[in-house]
């Protein structure tokens, strides 16, 4: 069985897609998802083998989404959508395959041919996804998007991954290796990372390590590992 989620943000989108999905016995429906921030978390938990995904949704887009799931982690993406096929054509290069809305049972048959052969290999997906441009950040029932360059740092913890600006701290479910890999902000210890561009003070310490003054004075670790690379891009 292909272990999938659906995402779109139209309920009868899903329930028209999870019928044909069911229809051919291939598959387990282990989430539906209305939202990107849904279904990011959802991927994380699960490790779909595929993502049935609309690229039209409110607020971060399919192709957005896609962006932010661990490389380790990425499955194979199939857009389903109602854009057309030539304009489909500029997108490719970030999914496995696309359907279009309404979904043709010709089409879908074909879609999941091709995912047989290609998870039989087993092999990581390789899509030309775009750097993060807005960090999904969670302020109670609401979602904020944050600009990475308004970043001073971000850390982890047992609670999860925390972006911090000028204003306040925010829980995102983008991991902070995406975030690093994704967004150009600094590795400067195991569990942070700065922003080079708010940095304004480094404060060296005897045994090797140090922190960094942010320009809003918070304090950030710097391990002896990234001191030397962190002092590198700053004063090259």
């Amino acid at each position: 069985m292909i272990r999938t989620i659906i995402v779109d943000d139209e309920l009868h989108a899903r329930e028209e897609l999870e019928y044909l999905l069911s229809e051919t016995q291939k598959f387990e429906i282990v989430d539906r998802c209305g939202n990107a921030i849904e279904a990011l978390k959802s991927i994380h938990q699960h490790h779909p083998d595929v993502i049935f995904l609309d690229i039209q949704m409110p607020m971060i887009s399919g192709i957005e989404l896609v962006s932010m799931i661990d490389d380790e982690h990425l499955p194979r993406v199939v857009f389903v959508t109602a854009y057309d096929e030539y304009a489909l054509k500029a997108i490719e290069e970030n999914a496995f395959d696309y359907l279009l809305k309404p979904v043709e049972e010709k089409r879908l048959v074909k879609c999941i041919d091709r995912l047989e052969k290609d998870l039989a290999r087993q092999e990581i997906p390789d899509y030309h996804v775009p750097q993060i441009n807005r960090i999904p950040c969670h302020i109670g029932k609401r979602i904020k998007l944050i600009d990475p360059t308004e970043v001073e740092y971000a850390f982890t913890d047992v609670a999860g991954v925390h972006v911090v600006t000028t204003e306040s701290e925010f829980f995102t479910e983008i991991t902070l290796k995406t975030i690093e890999r994704k967004t150009g902000l600094f590795r400067c210890h195991k569990q942070y990372l700065a922003n080079l561009s708010q940095i304004d003070e480094i404060i060296p310490y005897e045994n090797g390590s140090a922190e960094v003054l942010t320009k809003s004075k918070h304090r950030v670790p710097v391990s002896r590992r990234y001191l030397k690379s962190l002092k590198e891009q700053l004063f090259s």
